[in-house]
């Protein structure tokens, strides 16, 4: 073996010995506010099943009691607020809500397809205090446009990006595209793109078998594929440009630190926490919505109190509940792999890399 490869062994097994203390004692860094599920884009590969607004989604008084209580409960100063959806600025009282979280001393980023960012819209945000934001771009503009089912996406998209680059105002303005197996033909042209923008960093995941992206299984990334993007991703660091990919997968000692800045962590549970739009409480707002995975609902329960007293689903090494991942060697590193590509029916991974990546 390498003297990288031994290098990363040793930095695997202390982020192992961290992680278990991590169960022990969690730290909260993300929370997630799903304002609403209503999006005015209908992706395909949409994990939570965006479309309209639900019936019983949280008042603004709601979202403003909960801000008023994580500020008693934590230190919000180690707490950055995640605000996505469906798409977030959707909802009417938006500006009030985050305006109300910047006068609470909340620093906060979003999630959006940018398709309703103007120049005035980019400066309310700034003024409203958003720091950084990730924009939705999922392939050419003919592709983007089918694939999100939005007539214009890639145009007002990408003309909401340039509108927050002249604002000037953002620490980070990031896009993300998920590639599949269709997209995957525009990586090399897509990186053009992305390098004749502004951006601060472009975020790069593969197609997941959850939500509406079951629906067409065909368009999931072959093992041709994902080695293609990982490839790429490693050459285009190496190179210099902020490509990262996202954090989906353990993806053994090949690719680990090569394709983002640190080593893999499923943060669910441990850093992160989600409340949905219906004041449901669970780890990451991609994981599967099950009894299992919703922890509480913060019209009955406190926050701190779900946080410091449940997700014990989260806190615990899932891989010995799977025969194969009991079996194998990287068990310590990967332990069942992300918690949002998990069968809760079956306690197996979705997606695995090993036999892809790596042996």
């Amino acid at each position: 073996m390498d003297q990288i490869k031994e290098l990363k062994l040793r930095h695997l097994e202390q982020l192992a010995e961290y992680t278990d203390k991590l169960y022990k004692k969690p730290d909260l860094r993300n929370l997630f506010f799903e304002l609403t599920s209503a999006c005015n884009e209908h992706c395909f590969h949409c994990g939570s099943n965006c479309d309209v607004p639900q019936p019983d989604e949280l008042t603004t008084e709601e979202f403003k009691t909960i801000l008023d209580q994580v500020k008693e409960d934590f230190d919000i100063r180690g707490v950055y607020l995640c605000i996505t959806g469906g798409e977030p600025l959707l909802r009417r009282d938006f500006f009030e809500i985050m305006n109300y979280a910047k006068s609470l001393g909340y620093r906060w980023g979003m999630t959006s397809n940018a398709t309703l960012i103007t120049k005035e819209v980019a400066h309310k945000l700034a003024e409203a205090g958003m720091r950084t934001i990730s924009v939705s771009i999922d392939g050419l503009p003919e592709t983007h446009d089918r694939l999100r089912g939005y007539k214009r996406g890639y145009e007002l998209a990408m003309r909401g990006v340039q509108n927050l680059i002249d604002e000037g105002a953002f620490q980070s303005v990031q896009i993300t595209t998920v590639f599949n197996h269709e997209n995957i033909k525009e990586l090399p042209e897509l990186f053009e793109v992305m390098k004749g923008i502004d951006i601060d960093s472009w975020r790069v995941i593969n197609l997941e078998p959850i939500g509406r992206a079951l629906t067409r299984p065909e368009l999931m990334c072959t093992p041709e594929d994902l080695k293609t993007l990982f490839d790429f991703i490693k050459q285009a660091r190496k190179d210099g440009y902020p490509v990262e990919y996202g954090c989906e997968h353990y993806l053994g000692l090949d690719y680990e630190v090569e394709v983002r800045e640190w080593y893999w962590l499923c943060n669910a549970g441990v850093y992160t926490a989600s409340i949905m739009s219906n004041g449901d409480i669970g780890g990451c707002l991609d994981i599967e919505r099950d009894p299992r995975t919703i922890q509480g609902n913060i019209r009955n329960d406190r926050f701190s109190d779900v946080w410091n007293n449940r997700f014990e689903i989260f806190r615990r090494d899932k891989s010995g509940d799977c025969s194969k991942c009991g079996e194998c060697e990287h068990k310590r590193f990967c332990r069942g792999g992300a918690y949002h590509s998990w069968d809760y029916k079956n306690d197996e991974p979705l997606v695995c890399m090993k036999g892809i990546l790596f042996e």
